[in-house]
C-alpha cells in the first residue's frame, strides 16, 4: 500500500493562483504517494472555496479571530490523514510533476523537516527576489546547517509533527520556531 501525503493550504481569498495551484497539484507524479488537499480558510469571500470544492477538496475554517500562521497549520494536520503533511502558500505553484516527490523524498530517510526552493514569478517584487536569492541557493547543502525553513514549500512526517505542532501563539516564523526545535 502506497503512503499518503496531504497537501495543506492556507487560504483567504486565494481565487487569483489558487485554481493553477490546484490543477499543478492533480498532475503530481502519484506512482509513490496517493494525495488529499486540505484547505484552512479563515474566512474567503471571492470564489476560493468553490475553486477547492471544484478540485473536492477538504476544507477546514478557522475563524479570522482565531486566525495565527501556526494555529491554521495545526488545523489542517488535524484534519490530514497523511503520513507526510505538505505545506503551499495558495499563491505558489509547484514548477513540475515532481514536486512532490523531491520534497517528501528526504523526509524517507532521517530528515524530519523539508522545504523547496521559492522562485517569483513576474509579479514578484525587487525585495522578496533579494531574499529568494539568500534563502534558497542555487546549490543545495544536505544537512543544511541552521534551521531555516519555510512553509510556504515544506513537508514534515507526520508523526514528527504530532509530537512537536506548531506554536499558535506566534504571530509568524512558525516553520522556523519548529525547524530549530528538530535540530
Amino acid at each position: 500500500m502506497k503512503k499518503k501525503a496531504s497537501v495543506i493550504i492556507r487560504t483567504l481569498n486565494e481565487s487569483k493562483y489558487l485554481n493553477e495551484l490546484l490543477a499543478s497539484i492533480r498532475e503530481q507524479d502519484t506512482k509513490l504517494y496517493d494525495l488529499e488537499i486540505v484547505i484552512v480558510d479563515s474566512g474567503s469571500e471571492d470564489n476560493t472555496l468553490e475553486i477547492a470544492q471544484n478540485y473536492n477538496c477538504k476544507i477546514v475554517h478557522i475563524k479570522k479571530q482565531d486566525f495565527t500562521f501556526g494555529r491554521s497549520l495545526n488545523y489542517g494536520c488535524d484534519a490530514a490523514s497523511g503520513d507526510f503533511l505538505v505545506f503551499i502558500s495558495g499563491h505558489c505553484i509547484p514548477v513540475n510533476s515532481q514536486w512532490i516527490n523531491k520534497l517528501i523524498a528526504p523526509l524517507e530517510n532521517d530528515c524530519s523537516y523539508t522545504y523547496g526552493k521559492q522562485i517569483g514569478r513576474d509579479t514578484t517584487k525587487f525585495s522578496e527576489r533579494q531574499l529568494f536569492d539568500k534563502y534558497y541557493p542555487a546549490i543545495s547543502s544536505i544537512p543544511q546547517v541552521g534551521f531555516f525553513c519555510n512553509n510556504a514549500n515544506s513537508a514534515i512526517k507526520k508523526e514528527i509533527w504530532n509530537k512537536f505542532k506548531f506554536n499558535e501563539d506566534l504571530t509568524g516564523c512558525e516553520d522556523m520556531f519548529l525547524a530549530k526545535e528538530l535540530v
